[in-house]
């Protein structure tokens, strides 16, 4: 089970703040890594996946450096905390190309693809689209925090993220600090998926 806050800035200049603010952070480490992800939506002809609320995504990161396969399950996300259930493998970057274009070679070569695809009677995939996202990372009070700029063909999206196992308690005290800022900010009221599926910048 994969549970994080979520917390939706309302512009570029609340982002850019946040950004400064960590990359300045007495004690801190500044910003620990920054990657291009592009991330490309999947799903069985007749809704399979999406239907029982299960996404299936694919994941570059920098164009080739990288490639990962998700399955995440339905998500539950109440006052600025996702919970949902997540499966993941890495896989060769040249392989998650292909995919993009023969969505259903996953089918064969993904075994957390070929078990969901059996469970959920998935006899090939169709490619949905997708979206890009460019995410920084930072430590944060002794977590790991990541800032998220994603761009929808709809629009752009500003959003922190930190995964923990004391939320509630997380969340509040990043509420204080950007407060304490004054940086204004919102719960996230849905996933990037469903943004990007319903074509929304909630």
């Amino acid at each position: 089970m994969e549970v994080e806050i979520k917390i939706r800035l309302p512009d570029r200049a609340a982002y850019e703040q946040v950004a400064a603010a960590l990359a300045a952070a007495p004690g801190g480490k500044g910003r620990l890594d920054s990657h291009a992800q592009a991330n490309y939506f999947f799903d069985g002809p007749n809704q399979e996946l999406n239907s029982r609320r299960v996404v299936l995504r694919v994941r570059t990161y920098d164009v080739d450096k990288k490639a990962t396969v998700t399955l995440k399950g339905k998500q539950i996300l109440e006052n600025g905390i996702g919970r949902a259930s997540e499966v993941e493998a890495e896989v060769p970057p040249a392989a998650a190309a292909a995919y993009l274009t023969q969505p259903s070679r996953m089918l064969a070569e993904v075994p957390i693809v070929k078990d969901a695809a059996e469970k959920f009677g998935v006899g090939s995939l169709v490619a949905l689209g997708g979206f890009q996202n460019q995410r920084d990372v930072y430590e944060w009070e002794g977590h790991t925090l990541e800032l998220d700029e994603t761009k929808f063909e709809h629009g752009t999206l500003y959003e922190i993220e930190v995964e923990t196992e004391q939320p509630e308690v997380l969340r509040d005290r990043l509420e204080h600090w950007l407060s304490g800022m004054g940086v204004s900010y919102s719960y996230s009221q849905t996933s990037k998926f469903a943004n990007f599926i319903n074509k929304t910048l909630l």
